[in-house]
């Protein structure tokens, strides 16, 4: 076997290359022969991103801003009308709180703390 030494750049990344394949081999051998038990550890592969040219992207943010100035213009003509809060009056307010306390006093009547 070479020295990894004396290797240069590129004949380390074939080396690697080779021995990662070797180790997928062997692990999808390993996996065959044994049936039951499963391989060590799937391998995943890693995609590689896909680049865009800046003239791509400028077309595609171009038909973005088309499209959004486009719903805008339409969205600005109706709008919803923003109900009122509904006020409870003082006197219901006050034919409420008395029958919370009656309620109460039924329950303090009756020894229970809690209704």
């Amino acid at each position: 076997m070479t020295n990894l030494q004396n290797l240069t750049v590129k004949q380390l990344r074939k080396v690697v290359a080779i021995k990662e394949r070797m180790e997928r081999l062997e692990a999808k051998l390993a996996s065959i022969s044994d049936g039951d038990t499963p391989a060590a550890a799937p391998v995943v592969r890693r995609r590689r991103r896909r680049k865009m040219s800046a003239a791509a992207k400028a077309r595609i943010a171009a038909a973005q801003r088309a499209r959004w100035a486009k719903v805008k213009g339409r969205a600005a003509a109706p709008e919803k009308e923003v109900k009122k809060k509904r006020r409870v009056s003082a006197a219901t307010k006050a034919r409420l709180a008395a029958i919370a306390k009656a309620r109460w006093a039924k329950v303090k009547a009756s020894g229970k703390s809690a209704l």
